[in-house]
Order: structure tokens, then sequence, then C-alpha cells
């Protein structure tokens, strides 16, 4: 039993050196090559939820449309509608914390560039190192979006708590929608950026690759733009 572990230990150390030896018989070039595509494909998660959080955004715009149809003699209608609409804001709030956490995990993944980057010869490095700023620009246009986005849930979670009120005046009411209106302005002004970045990343990433004298097979807009948000 134990020489069988033993053999088992040994296979296994045998495998670690093997992995150990491909990564160190790889160019600088090369491990840039393979994080960087590494880092798209963990927004994979992003992809998925851009969907999910579209299909929720207009869910919740039909019912914002039902209930805007309604008077006070139908309040319990629009209590319900509003119950459910406060329901699906806490299903896009979950999704795009998902679509963040997809995001992060990619930033992560991409940062381990930085120091092979500076390895490089030095029209390449200067081509990597521009790639990278771009990059670095776009994460952070994410991450603003994304505290824009949430920030305009949770004024729109008030809208639907206030018309659950029946003592909610109108004026009050208005001046909320104002608030999501503006907000939401932020949030396509970041989703701009961050698309921008994106077009311009996914273009100096090829020019790097060029560059470098990768020879990979490269689809234009592999890095994903997310849809514009819809306001009420």
């Amino acid at each position: 039993m134990k020489k069988t572990l033993l053999k088992k230990i040994l296979l296994l150390v045998i495998a670690g050196a093997f992995v150990l030896l491909s990564a160190c018989s790889e160019s600088t070039e090369e491990q840039i090559h393979n994080h960087l595509e590494e880092a798209v494909a963990q927004e994979a998660e992003f992809e998925e939820q851009q969907g999910q959080i579209t299909e929720l955004e207009q869910r919740e715009q039909e019912l914002y449309n039902e209930i805007i149809q309604l008077d006070m003699e139908e309040f319990d209608q629009i209590q319900e509608l509003s119950e459910e609409a406060l329901e699906v804001i806490d299903e896009r709030a979950d999704k795009i914390t998902q679509e963040r956490e997809s995001i992060a995990s990619s930033h992560e993944t991409f940062q381990m560039t930085e120091d092979l980057i500076a390895e490089l010869d030095e029209d390449v490095k200067e081509k990597g190192e521009e790639m990278y700023n771009v990059m670095e620009s776009r994460y952070t246009a994410y991450y603003n979006l994304f505290d824009a986005y949430m920030n305009s849930l949770e004024l729109e979670r008030e809208m639907y708590e206030m018309l659950q009120q029946e003592d909610t005046e109108q004026e009050s009411l208005n001046e909320q929608i104002n608030s999501i209106n503006e907000s939401y302005q932020s949030v396509l002004d970041y989703n701009d950026q961050f698309n921008e970045y994106t077009v311009e990343y996914n273009e100096l990433k090829q020019e790097f690759y060029d560059e470098a004298d990768l020879n990979v097979t490269y689809e234009e807009n592999e890095t994903e733009e997310p849809e514009e948000e819809e306001e009420n």
C-alpha cells in the first residue's frame, strides 16, 4: 500500500515538474498571450449575465409602464406590480454582482502580465504597456459603471416602495423619477467609456501580438462590450 502511495506521489511530482518545465519553455510573449486569453475566457460569465440583465430590465420596464397606466382606484394592483418590480430589482442586483465577480477575476489574471511586459524588448514593451494601460482604464470604467448601476437600482427600489404607500405625493414621486433618470445618465456615460476602451484594447492587443511576432488567430470584438441600460 505504501509502495502504491509512493508511486502516486512520484507521478504527481513528475507531472508537476512537466508543467513547470513547459511553462519555462514558453517565451515571455507566449506567457503574456496565455494570461490575456485566460482573462478573456474569465469574462464568459460577464457575457452570460449581460443577456439576463437585459431581459430583467425589459421586464421591469413593462411593469413600470403598467403601473403608470393605473389610478388610485386600482391601488391594490399598483402594490402588486410594485412588489413584482422589487423582486426583479433584486434579481438584477444579483446578476450584475455575478457579472462584477467575473470582471474582477479577469482583472486579476490580466495583472499577471504587468511584470512580464516589463521584461520585453523596448519596442514590444512599449506596445505592451500601452495595451496594459488601456485595459486598466477599461476595468476602472467598469467598476464605475457597476457602482453607478447599483446606485440606480437603489433609487428604483425606493421608488417602488413609495408606490406601495397610498399617501405618497406625486411631487415626491416625480423628484424620485428625476433622480433615477439622472443616475442612469451616469450609467450610460460609464457604459460609453467602457465600450470605447474595449474597442481600443482589442485593437492594441492585435497590434501587440503582431509586434511580438505571435501568430494568433484573433477575432475582432473578442472582449465584449455591455449593452446600454434602459431608463424609466
